[in-house]
């Protein structure tokens, strides 16, 4: 791995970290309301996988969405002010935090409704194979969603028309306060994947790398006309389900065991080395660095708040406008779009 690939992935890590902090500061101090569902914990994930795609692949995520947009290169102040219901927002301020949408870059939405994403990806891959493209679909969900009935169907006609798409389960263990043992008969979601004759695997979602590596590998069988793969990731939301969950259902114990092997503790062990180290590890990143990248990142969010401060409020007749939206039968992803 290239030592700027490496910094990327360290930068994405951070990026996604400070970015939902600021995201619950703002939101405690009544900046803007409606639901918010955070992602710190689960940073690996996302990188790990968005990393190993191409630019012209496609991302469905769920409403736990925010870091799967910047990893994507949605802008971190136009996601900003999303959630702040501003115009400038990248859905134009309509959406929110459960609803980012930017058809430039191929971020085709996060949704509120658990298993949504699952005919949404099905439909634009059946897309790329009518077109014969070289893409793939990304299709994020949790392991909560793997009880849907769009799951069984989905799955069962991406392995049927063998549509190239990536099925990643962020399993963080828990559906809001209730835990996967308790209400699903088999709690290995990768393990579904053989009633559709089709490759499912499992890996350490914590670990960025090991996520990269197989992504990687997966999204290279996917390119090779081999069909539908389903990747389960182990992950831990560090925090409640949404900010109006205190996560009593958990102990302090197993959330700092889980914090104290998180994904930028790891990256930093096996990305970051002493200067004395790195004639054996020329890709790895030193001390300074790091903290280059921190202060980076730090200036990033402090622009993202900034502009989605200074951004303005919808007004009536765009609501309007988006609430008529596609009554014309407009087209999201015409064909010249999805050569480009």
């Amino acid at each position: 791995m290239e030592r700027e690939q490496v910094r990327g992935m360290v930068r994405d890590l951070l990026l996604a970290r400070r970015f939902e902090e600021r995201a619950a500061q703002a939101y405690s101090e009544g900046e803007f309301g409606g639901f918010l569902h955070l992602y710190s914990g689960e940073e690996a994930v996302a990188v790990g996988v968005l990393h190993a795609a191409e630019p012209s692949d496609y991302v469905v995520s769920t409403y736990r969405e925010h870091v799967h947009a910047l990893v994507k290169g949605v802008p971190p102040g136009r996601v900003m002010a999303e959630l702040y219901g501003r115009r400038d927002g990248c859905s134009g301020g309509m959406g929110g935090s459960m609803h980012l949408f930017d058809r430039e870059r191929r971020f085709m939405g996060g949704y509120a409704i658990v298993g949504e994403t699952f005919p949404i990806a099905i439909g634009i891959a059946y897309g790329i194979m009518l077109r014969k493209l070289p893409e793939a679909v990304i299709c994020f969900f949790g392991e909560g969603a793997a009880n849907q009935g769009t799951f069984h169907e989905s799955l069962n006609m991406a392995a049927l028309w063998r549509l190239p798409v990536l099925f990643v389960c962020e399993n963080n263990r828990y559906q809001i306060g209730t835990e996967i043992h308790r209400q699903s008969a088999l709690p290995d979601i990768h393990k579904r994947a053989c009633a559709y004759g089709m490759p499912g695997e499992r890996a350490d979602g914590m670990d960025v790398l090991a996520v990269h590596e197989v992504a990687q590998r997966m999204l290279r069988a996917i390119r090779s006309s081999q069909g539908p793969q389903l990747l389960e990731l182990d992950t831990y939301r560090f925090r409640g389900h949404s900010m109006a969950d205190a996560g009593a259902y958990r102990s302090r114990a197993e959330v700092e065991s889980y914090k104290q092997a998180g994904p930028l503790q790891r990256a930093k062990q096996e990305l970051v080395a002493p200067v004395d180290r790195l004639g054996g590890s020329p890709a790895a990143l030193d001390e300074a660095s790091l903290q280059q990248v921190r202060d980076e990142v730090e200036q990033i969010v402090a622009e993202a708040v900034a502009f989605a401060e200074a951004s303005p409020a919808p007004t009536l007749a765009e609501a309007w406008d988006t609430f008529h939206a596609t009554r014309r039968h407009e087209t999201l992803i015409r064909a010249e779009q999805a050569h480009g």
